[in-house]
């Protein structure tokens, strides 16, 4: 048995028919090939799956594509504008807040939900607002320095 729904995702209206079970995830990236969204542990541990779920950052393997019907997502796809990458990503790139990258969209999406919800926060405040996503490659400093930045602060500024 397949259950339609309607998911608007950057921007974007999909219908489609969908197994009960489908993990929004696997939606995202098997489905319509949006693959900016990682597969990471599947347990929600890794925060690679992160998205903006009507613009609340959200674990894409923790929810069934049958939960999120009707709703807006906007996935690391949807973060840039035509006029170029959005502020964190800027900030990413130039503070070197990445290394194999696998992370960087669930860094990114939390980032971006932080910085919603505290414009200028501490570093502390930033690597709390990041407990749930994990990096193996860059030991978080470069990736604190580029929220910080895209959030205005200066190098030395807030700790």
């Amino acid at each position: 048995m397949k259950i339609p729904v309607s998911i608007t995702i950057n921007g974007r209206q999909y219908d489609r028919d969908v197994e009960p079970r489908l993990l929004l995830v696997h939606f995202i990236r098997d489905v319509l090939g949006l693959t900016g969204t990682k597969v990471g542990c599947d347990t929600s541990q890794c925060g690679s799956c992160t998205i903006l779920l009507e613009g609340v950052s959200a674990k894409s393997c923790t929810c069934l594509a049958v939960q999120a019907d009707g709703a807006s997502i906007t996935t690391i796809e949807g973060l840039a504008s035509h006029d170029g990458l959005h502020p964190l990503q800027e900030s990413f790139w130039n503070k070197h807040g990445l290394q194999c990258g696998f992370c960087t969209p669930g860094m990114i999406l939390a980032s971006h939900e932080l910085l919603r919800c505290n414009p200028n926060p501490s570093d502390a405040e930033i690597r709390h607002g990041l407990e749930g996503n994990l990096c193996r490659c860059t030991g978080y400093q470069n990736i604190v320095r580029a929220v910080r930045d895209a959030a205005g602060a200066a190098e030395g500024g807030a700790q």
